[in-house]
């Protein structure tokens, strides 16, 4: 089973993600304070036990961005276990543990209720510094103040790159159906200007002959809606014809294109001025079967293209090519030939 290409927003999330979990590393400087704080005569059992606790905050962290990239719903009862340990750990003088259950809980609630939520925890640090240290609360609450800015604010602005990544990939496949709705358009246009007037004339000259009382007069003008008739399928089948028609120039560039952005190095030496249009139809049609090979196999990390004298060849990393027989049908219909071996694709049609 061929494994999927990732695309470039599977590239971002990934990035995203993973920048995301860098932050909840953050849990192991809470280990680190337990560490020090057994060191200097706090209770063993109670710093193996917070720094378990770290551990499972860690693990717990990397959920709730990934669920909010996913479009998931709110994991109330993973932030409530997550609230519940940051709690705990805080009562410990764990600094780290209630910024990080910030940075879990802001990804589902508004930018106001992740800034009011930051305050009151500032706010509730520096009231508990004040009653058991006094002498240290305004530095624990300005420590408690740069962490909360950090973690908060590093997931609202990995959370808003992540709306604009999905808005630019949701741009780029509207503009891909637009564009097919575009040429639907034009095809339905050309098709409605072509029918509609034939078929006016085709009624209008099947009434005149109904009412003909001179039978030969009628025999003429039946002759004619025959005429108009295979004249009308005749433009049809042009029209549709052209519809189908593929641009040689205009397909190349887009395959390097999307190749290039599935990571594949795309070379194209091409010299297309003298082949005929419906050789540049079926070549157009070739190497675009060609490149959708390439993309399902996901593992080619270079291709060439060559067009000369009503020839291509496409080569790649030695890679098999598969789907092709509904083009080499095409192609031998035509008078070409179409031939494939592992790491080469060739088609050869009319020059």
């Amino acid at each position: 089973m061929t494994r999927r290409k990732a695309t470039r927003l599977d590239k971002i999330r990934w990035l995203m993600a993973y920048s995301y979990d860098f932050i909840m590393l953050a849990a192991f400087l809470g280990i680190a304070q337990l560490v020090v704080m057994a060191g200097e005569g706090y209770p063993l059992a109670l710093s193996v036990a917070g720094s378990v606790l770290c551990v499972i905050l860690f693990v717990l962290g990397t959920r709730p961005f990934r669920i909010m990239m996913a479009g998931g719903r709110r994991p109330t009862l993973l932030l409530t276990i997550a609230g519940v340990i940051a709690l705990a750990l805080s009562a410990t003088a764990v600094f780290v543990a209630a910024p990080m259950w910030l940075a879990m809980l802001t990804p589902f609630v508004r930018k106001r209720t992740a800034i009011l939520a930051s305050a009151g925890v500032v706010a509730a640090s520096g009231v508990a510094m004040a009653l058991l240290a006094p002498d240290f609360a305004l530095q624990a609450m300005l420590v408690m103040l740069m962490l909360v800015v950090f973690f908060v604010g590093a997931v609202i602005a990995n959370q808003a790159l992540w709306k604009v990544a999905l808005e630019a990939h949701d741009g780029e496949e509207a503009k891909a159906r637009l564009a097919v709705s575009e040429e639907r358009l034009r095809l339905a246009k050309d098709l409605n200007a072509l029918l509609g007037q034939s078929l006016a004339e085709i009624s209008a000259t099947s009434l005149v002959a109904a009412e003909n009382p001179d039978r030969e007069a009628a025999r003429q003008e039946m002759f004619a809606v025959r005429d108009r008739a295979r004249s009308s399928l005749k433009q049809v089948r042009e029209a549709v014809q052209n519809y189908r028609a593929l641009d040689l120039d205009e397909t190349l560039s887009s395959v390097r294109a999307v190749l290039e952005a599935a990571d594949v190095v795309c070379i194209v030496r091409a010299s297309t001025a003298d082949l005929s249009p419906q050789s540049r139809t079926l070549l157009a049609t070739a190497v675009r079967e060609g490149a959708t090979t390439i993309l399902q196999q996901g593992t080619v990390k270079r291709c060439v293209i060559t067009i000369e004298g009503g020839v291509l060849e496409m080569s790649n990393d030695g890679s098999t090519w598969q789907g092709l027989e509904a083009l080499a049908a095409r192609v031998n219909a035509a008078g070409g030939t179409v031939s494939a071996e592992p790491g080469l694709f060739r088609a050869t049609v009319p020059a």
